[in-house]
């Protein structure tokens, strides 16, 4: 089974964000970047899914250099080639079309990745790759199995839970349980060094959008601390007039 698993480089959820040039780029300065915790399930699953099949796992990340430790940590876990398409990552159409653009040249039989990044939270690019292939998309999948050449699927929807039966090749956003997170060990990491990582140019694609400006959310307001139910239900009722 060849699998693709797609992988974003996000800031570090404990970074402390700022922003330069007018509030339009992220000041990267001290930031500790990773793998997207979503894509980290993804390929935790497909790992397992190697070794259940004898499959090949491919990671990919739309991205410039800097985002080549992030692809030899995905081989450490246990990928066995990468590939990074050499842009920025515009937004989440300029993404998925590289995407489906380097697995319709590959034929893939299964396509994985977060269910969404966690610096734009999107939750877009599965369905706009599913789309740009004619390949069926679903998201977020808890639960994976691949049996008889069939994907057996589970997802939490609105009131309860979906089963989902699906003939290869489909394309799953993964969330946690579907998989524990893989920690690279030393012999992984050793071999991450002579994994292949490969560099390819990015198709052709207009700009659809333009970011005017990022701003961070408003502070928090002071807290009230309360000792009695009589107080919190005067605050509930005067102050935040929700009573």
């Amino acid at each position: 089974m060849k699998i693709l698993v797609c992988i974003t480089h996000v800031p570090d959820t404990t970074s402390k964000i700022q922003f330069i040039d007018n509030n339009t780029q992220l000041d990267k300065k001290g930031v500790q970047f990773i793998i997207g915790p979503y894509d980290d399930y993804a390929l935790a699953r497909a790992v397992e899914l190697k070794a259940e099949t004898s499959g090949n796992i491919t990671v990919l990340n739309v991205g410039e250099a800097e985002t080549e430790p992030t692809l030899r940590k995905a081989l450490a876990i246990g990928a066995d080639e990468a590939v990074r398409i050499n842009a920025a990552p515009k937004d989440a159409f300029f993404v998925a079309k590289q995407i489906a653009n380097y697995a319709k040249e590959n034929a893939f039989d299964l396509i994985l990745m977060g269910r969404e990044s966690i610096d734009f939270n999107g939750g877009m690019v599965h369905g706009m790759v599913g789309e740009l292939l004619g390949m069926p998309s679903m998201s977020p999948v808890m639960k994976l199995e691949i049996e008889g050449g069939k994907g057996k699927l589970s997802r939490e929807i609105e009131g309860g839970k979906e089963f989902i039966e699906v003939d290869l090749p489909f394309i799953a956003g993964c969330q946690e349980p579907i998989a524990e997170w893989k920690i690279p060990n030393m012999r992984g990491i050793m071999s991450a060094r002579t994994k292949p990582l490969s560099v390819i140019e990015p198709a052709e694609e207009a700009e659809r959008t333009a970011v005017n400006s990022y701003e961070m959310p408003p502070a928090k307001g002071a807290v009230k601390l309360v000792d009695n139910v009589d107080q919190l239900v005067d605050l509930l009722k005067n102050d935040a007039k929700i009573l």
